[in-house]
């Protein structure tokens, strides 16, 4: 028996031993949605942004607090990179296996390949909780970060806290 995507990412948390709250909720879109019918969950909530590189050769999974309107421009030039711009749908699929609204830090499960850079903004770094999609965006688990750094860790994404300006 093949297990799910879904399956396959619970049972690498239950073998890291890393425990999460879980919610079930309507479909979340983007971060604007959940505010508008607020929605209440522990944690933190993120806004995941699937990057990549004038390009088209480096991608970047950006993840910054909901609120947070970033400054693409200035970031690019803040890391030395070729304008960053979002990814088509067709490069979320091919190097996060997930659909638009449904990233978040747990997609870098499905980079095996590790094509995808993980840029964290440093605002974060004292957010003990982790409001994260696992794969669909009907459900939040909520993480730890100390656990978030195992996973990444084990999947071989080495996290860059980053000052990510702002508009």
């Amino acid at each position: 028996m093949t297990l799910s995507r879904y399956e396959a990412l619970e049972r690498h948390l239950a073998q890291l031993n890393i425990h999460y709250l879980s919610y079930q909720h309507v479909p979340l879109a983007n971060c604007d949605v959940a505010k508008e019918i607020g929605l209440e969950r522990d944690g933190t909530g993120l806004k995941n942004l699937f990057l990549r590189d004038n390009y088209g050769k480096r991608h970047f999974l950006v993840i910054t607090r909901a609120e947070k309107q970033l400054d693409l421009k200035t970031l690019s030039k803040q890391q030395d990179v070729s304008r960053l711009g979002f990814c088509s749908s067709e490069r979320l699929a091919k190097y996060l296996q997930v659909r638009p609204g449904c990233v978040s830090a747990l997609a870098t499960f499905n980079d095996t390949e590790n094509h995808v850079e993980l840029w964290l903004d440093s605002e974060l770094e004292d957010a003990k909780q982790w409001q994260c999609h696992p794969f669909e965006n009907d459900k939040t688990w909520v993480l730890q970060l100390a656990d978030l750094k195992v996973f990444w860790q084990r999947s071989g994404h080495t996290p860059h806290w980053v000052s990510l300006p702002v508009r």
